[in-house]
């Protein structure tokens, strides 16, 4: 109803709500229905930004319109290239779902736990789809909130024996390791890390690249979410020209990454593609998912934590009696 005023869904509501189990085929069904480019299923237009000189960031506005499910949605998120051992935040964001009969805002929801967690749950589906099955080792470079939530669902969803961690400092990287419950070991060279590891996830701030071809086990996979500009970089040309890429959107990856465009790297398919069968899942080869981040995953995040707090927002209404 266009009278009722927008409900506020804060960052520690949103982590109660918010479960990978529920989440991840809401993503996987996503993925494929935007691959299939039917308008009336998604409408999503590549990220714009404002370019926030002073503070050396951007601001992306990141809309979607899922006509066949009723979600309009916009994110807004606002990421810096800080200098090491800032302590400005790197990443901001706030996902508004809006009504798109009426075009009133519905809620207003904290956008940092929604993206660190649907891109972990993403980056997990391009592992499901495109590592070995039989992958034992986990190597994450960076040590902040996304490589947290990448740490999360990869040891829910799969039975890796051994994790290693590598940040741009050593303090970094053994905090991280204390954050998980000692669960995981920390490297002191990216190098270190790598060799060896089956699946690696690249979640760092970096604008040079962190990750090199000649590193990494044939037939591993890697899924790459920092980088998020057309000039920054996380691997490097050896890797990305060696390995089959696979996207979460061929013209997002296409017109933001820096590891696509600067290596001239082709993308052979988008995830979604794999989801519904018109592309090859190429397991015995290196493969690299590159993880841009996209609106219909905001989208379906965003609604599932609204039917969350509706849902229980009824329960307590029909407990309390009123």
């Amino acid at each position: 109803m266009s009278g009722s005023p927008p409900v506020v869904i804060w960052e520690h509501e949103v982590e109660r709500l918010l479960q990978y189990r529920e989440l991840i085929p809401r993503l996987e069904e996503a993925l494929g229905k935007f691959s299939k480019r039917d308008s009336a299923e998604v409408i999503q237009p590549v990220r714009s930004t404002v370019p926030l000189q002073k503070h050396d960031g951007f601001l992306g506005l990141m809309p979607t319109y899922m006509e066949n499910d009723g979600v309009l949605s916009t994110k807004l998120v606002c990421f810096y290239n800080r200098e090491a051992g800032s302590s400005l935040p790197g990443v901001q964001a706030t996902v508004v779902l809006l009504d798109p009969e009426y075009g009133n805002v519905k809620a207003v929801i904290d956008g940092e736990v929604i993206t660190a967690m649907r891109t972990a749950a993403v980056s997990a589906i391009s592992a499901k789809l495109l590592m070995h099955p039989e992958a034992e080792v986990l190597a994450i470079l960076g040590t902040g909130k996304q490589a947290l939530s990448h740490y999360n669902v990869f040891t829910e969803i799969f039975p890796f024996k051994e994790v290693r961690v590598w940040g741009r400092t050593r303090e970094g990287a053994e905090r991280f390791v204390r954050s998980v419950g000692g669960a995981a070991r920390a490297c002191g060279s990216a190098e270190e890390a790598v060799r060896g590891a089956d699946v690696i996830v690249t979640v760092t701030g970096s604008t040079k690249p962190v990750l090199f071809g000649q590193w990494v086990k044939p037939g591993a996979h890697v899924a790459a979410v920092g980088a998020c500009r057309p000039d920054w970089r996380e691997m490097d040309d050896v890797l990305m020209k060696e390995a089959v890429v696979y996207a979460d959107s061929r013209e997002g990856a296409i017109a933001e990454s820096g590891d696509v465009v600067l290596s001239g790297a082709e993308v052979f398919a988008e995830l979604g593609d794999v989801i519904n069968g018109t592309k090859p899942a190429l397991r015995e080869k290196t493969t690299v998912f590159k993880s841009l981040g996209m609106g219909v995953e905001d989208a379906v995040s965003a609604k599932l934590v609204f039917d969350q707090w509706k849902a229980t927002a009824r329960q307590h209404y029909k407990h309390s009696g009123q």
